[in-house]
């Protein structure tokens, strides 16, 4: 039961009735500097207020937050969030854990039902729509019948955990992706429960969850692991974060979009450093964003590094509220509250910052960013140039633009006629290779059915409007309406090697697009709904169609994606696709109307009509004035009251789906989707302390900026793969392997899966692609069958890296599988914040090399034998521990490194085994 240390808990007068809140406008009154802290500090402050028990939270804990300072303490602060978000990728294994956790509950003779959420948990059904039919007005119903015949029994799961648990709902498919849907819908601003007032609060299994950030609720993505911590009652434990200020001045310029300035952010951002930080916006600049402008800068915080990018509630958070159709009583709340509990946007020069960032909307500039990483800006002027460069330095390819090329003509004019020079042919009926001999360059003639085009370096093949970063914003979605239907005016047409999709983040976005007639528009380029969830962004873009990915797959051809979303990482949106590029919804249709990606848009001609008169971008970019006159008259509070009104209930075949009722998850051994997680059988009781690493071997040696998508990937597998062989020898046939991301409950699977994405670089490897080298005996295999074959020896691994490890998407199975594959350590020069804390909470040591040592500064090589010193004889948060390195030849070296367990509490996650053995633990020793 939460205590009042200081005295401050009040009664508020509201719409909703008299409610109590901890005040700290009376901490203020006590002389207290608040109205100093950042907003998102105060509400970390009322947050451990609120919930202090003066055991999970201390008197300690209080007065570290209450005496933030620019630099801060290395201290750790606990946060309780008031509510979790889930999506399917992440929440399947969570429910498979807590299920698993419960199952063993009962070996030990104890009552499952004891095991059950303890704060709301809401899980949103988006990442398993894939993109398997396109273009066509049939695409979304066979999406979602494939949708339901592979998952299937992943939904059932679902449905079961949803009867189970308690404080358990599920979004059905097809509702929307689960940042717009926590937008527009679940969060609240402020929530009202058990007679007190309180911020909204959430963690998320989703690193985009700080997309809500921008309707003024503070939350962020954490690893599955951390959340299903918290949904059984514990705190997040995390070190007192700095705060960087981003003072936003000026307006953006016509010509820009809010997907403009979140890519410029996103560059800035990352040069200043905010990995692990606080980002809160300030200025003049934000009178003049929407709040889905300030959502789409949330949204990419895990791109910039950042924990939240925090916009504090005003005004224009209340007009948010009122047009997304939430109650008046609700509004009214939020107001009172946050005005009275100095959480209102106001005041804002009091404030100190870590430091502060600036921006002068102004200066923004068309903007997009690849092609392997969010923030590799690239300003639009410059895309074709750095499109040649990427190609020449990264494939060594020699990049000849086409407009220097005789052939010119035929390419602007679309690819049609017959191509010019002479060459020989593959063999193949669909394929034709000619050889352009003036310059040696490959250009690839694939003839399909009735149609002849060519392909070739630059190529775009994928242009998807997708993603929750950009399909929450109205005014980038109506714009890209509004290009569609001026480009049809001038009869400009996608070119036919385009697969188009557009995947909304809610049904609310069909609803406005259809009203204003710009779907038909839209549907007339091919850009028809395919579904209503996280597609191209979480590598559910579905195979190109066959003639495509023969001729790119034949011939070596580095073609390029265009997307509206939030992550371009190595192989994430298409295994077939090098080249991936982040910009507006307006600019991916721009490049399907194009075809490539290797021109300037500003200045090249886009296409040409059924006149050969040109057309160019500027010719089909519609106005500020033209986007705002079409918002203003099709969207309203009836569009969210109509698509959320019955959000839970789902459609026909959800309702169909039958799930078993019992507290106790059946388990089937024939199941290929949902396993029992094997963290917890036969769990012993009482802990025993860590021992020391010795002997161990490095499974991979791998340099910067790898990320759980190299770690663990999500998309499709293939069959020659180990988790490819692991189906196969259990009768299933490839076409029905699903994903990575949709067999998540299965650790079989994912240990599999582990280091296995298609692009990873191992340099211990001659392939490129989950291989290794197994020492002593030098062969080369894959990384799965290394790991088996060392654990047969009972000999530990390590993981060494460089710099950014972990990075991306907050994908628990990166540190599950980590641990199942019998690595015991990571040794890196830095991490991102949520897989160094996965880590953590799955028995895994995450290890720093001391400032400026590298394992290139020290002469690793991977091939040593390794050991670790220090662990057994204690632990204390951020200790030095000895490492030796045995060289082949004998010699020794030797070095300190930094054990990156930041508070007292993951100490005790990592001497447990993992965070989840430490919950079980305490439930079974009541």
């Amino acid at each position: 039961m939460s205590q009042d240390p200081f005295r401050v808990k009040r009664k508020l007068e509201s719409a909703k009735g008299a409610l109590y809140y901890w005040s700290l406008a009376e901490l203020q009154h006590q002389g207290h500097a608040i109205e100093k802290l950042p907003f998102s500090i105060r509400i970390l402050l009322e947050n451990a207020l609120r919930n202090f028990d003066d055991f999970a939270i201390t008197k300690e804990n209080l007065d570290t937050l209450l005496n933030w300072t620019p630099k801060p303490s290395d201290k750790d602060i606990p946060f309780k969030p008031a509510r979790v978000l889930m999506q399917d990728f992440t929440g399947v294994p969570a429910v498979v854990d807590i299920a698993s956790l419960r199952a063993e509950a009962v070996r030990k003779g104890k009552d499952p039902s004891q095991i059950n959420p303890l704060i709301p948990v809401d899980l949103v059904v988006d990442h398993s729509v894939q993109v398997d039919f396109f273009g066509t007005n049939y695409a979304y119903k066979k999406n979602v019948d494939v949708e339901y015949e592979r998952n299937g029994e992943r939904y059932e799961f679902l449905k079961w955990a949803q009867k189970s648990f308690d404080n358990f709902s599920v979004v059905p498919p097809g509702m929307g992706i689960c940042h717009q849907v926590n937008l527009e819908y679940l969060a609240q601003g402020v929530i009202a429960r058990d007679g007190e007032v309180f911020p909204d609060t959430l963690v998320g299994t989703d690193s985009h969850t700080p997309m809500v950030n921008g309707i003024g609720v503070v939350g962020w993505g954490v690893g599955g692991i951390e959340a299903e911590a918290a949904i059984l009652g514990q705190p997040i434990y995390f070190i007192m974060p700095e705060v960087v200020g981003l003072k936003l001045s000026g307006k953006l310029p016509l010509g820009t979009t809010a997907t403009d300035m979140v890519l410029t952010i996103t560059k800035l951002l990352r040069d200043h450093g905010v990995v692990g930080k606080f980002v809160e916006v300030f200025g003049p600049g934000l009178d003049s964003l929407s709040v889905p402008d300030r959502a789409t800068i949330s949204n990419m915080s895990p791109e910039f590094g950042c924990t939240v990018t925090y916009f504090p509630i005003d005004e224009r958070t209340l007009d948010y509220m009122e047009k997304t159709n939430r109650s008046s009583d609700q509004i009214d709340l939020v107001e009172v509250y946050t005005k009275e509990n100095l959480l209102w946007r106001n005041n804002e020069e009091a404030i100190t910052y870590s430091s502060v960032v600036e921006l002068d909307l102004s200066t923004v500039e068309p903007t997009v960013s690849g092609p392997k990483r969010p923030q590799d800006k690239i300003l639009l002027r410059n895309f074709k140039a750095k499109f040649g460069e990427e190609l020449e330095k990264v494939h060594g390819r020699a990049y000849i633009p086409i407009d220097q090329r005789d052939e010119s003509r035929w390419y602007a004019e679309g690819g049609g006629g017959q191509p010019m020079g002479s060459g020989e042919g593959t063999g193949s009926k669909d394929i034709e290779i000619e050889t352009n001999i003036k310059n040696g360059l490959k250009t690839v003639v694939v003839k399909h059915q009735n149609e002849k085009f060519a392909l070739h370096d630059g190529s775009v093949v994928i242009a998807a409007i997708t993603s929750c970063t950009n399909t929450s914003n109205p005014s980038v979605m109506v714009g890209a309406g509004l290009m569609a239907k001026k480009a049809r005016e001038r009869g400009l047409d996608v070119k036919p090697w385009v697969k188009t999709s557009l995947a909304p983040g809610s049904k609310v976005v069909t609803d406005y697009l259809q009203n204003a007639g710009l779907l038909d528009d839209l549907e007339a380029l091919r850009f028809h709904v395919v579904g209503y969830g996280c597609t191209s962004c979480i590598g559910n873009s579905g195979p190109l169609p066959r003639h495509i990915a023969q001729a790119v797959e034949e011939n070596d051809l580095v073609v390029a994606s265009v997307l509206s979303g939030n992550r371009n990482f190595e192989a994430r949106v298409h295994p077939q696709v090098k080249m991936n590029y982040l910009m507006s919804p307006m600019l991916v249709v721009a490049y399907a109307l194009a075809g490539r990606v290797d021109l300037d848009l500003q200045k090249e001609p886009i296409g040409y009509d059924p006149n050969l008169e040109p057309v160019y971008l500027n010719d089909i970019w519609p106005s500020q004035e033209e986007i705002m006159e079409v918002i203003s008259s099709v969207l309203s509070p009836a569009d969210f009251e109509k698509n959320y009104g019955q959000i839970f209930a789902g459609n026909e075949q959800w309702q169909a789906l039958t799930a078993p009722t019992d507290q106790v998850y059946r388990w089937s051994e024939e199941s290929t989707y949902i396993k029992e997680a094997p963290f917890f059988k036969g769990i012993a009781e009482e802990v025993t302390d860590p021992k020391d690493i010795a002997d161990a071997r490095v499974l991979l040696m791998l340099g910067d900026s790898i990320t759980t998508d190299h770690i663990s990937p999500a998309g499709s597998f293939r069959a020659e793969s180990a988790a490819g062989r692991y189906l196969t020898e259990r009768g299933v046939p490839a076409d029905q392997f699903n994903s990575y991301g949709s067999r998540r409950g299965n650790d079989e699977v994912m240990v599999r899966g582990t280091f296995a994405n298609v692009r990873i670089k191992n340099k211990l490897a001659q392939q490129e692609g989950g291989f290794t080298v197994h020492l002593p005996s030098g062969k080369e295999m894959s990384v799965y069958d290394a790991s088996m074959a060392y654990q047969n020896d009972q000999t530990p691994l390590l993981v060494l890296a460089g710099k950014e490890y972990g990075s991306g998407s907050s994908r628990d199975w990166a540190a599950k599988g980590t641990n199942l594959l019998g690595i015991k350590a990571v040794l890196a020069e830095s991490y991102e914040r949520i897989h160094r804390s996965n880590l953590v909470g799955m028995g895994v040591l995450p290890l720093q090399y001391a400032d400026g040592q590298t394992a290139d500064s020290l002469g690793l090589t991977g091939k040593e034998l390794f050991s670790v010193e220090g662990i057994s004889g204690g632990l204390t948060p951020l200790k030095i521990l000895q490492v030796s390195a045995t060289r082949e030849d004998g010699t020794t070296q030797s070095f300190e490194a930094i054990a990156r367990l930041d508070s007292e509490i993951e100490i005790a996650y990592y001497t447990h085994g993992g965070i989840l053995h430490y919950v079980l633990r305490q439930f079974l020793a009541r």
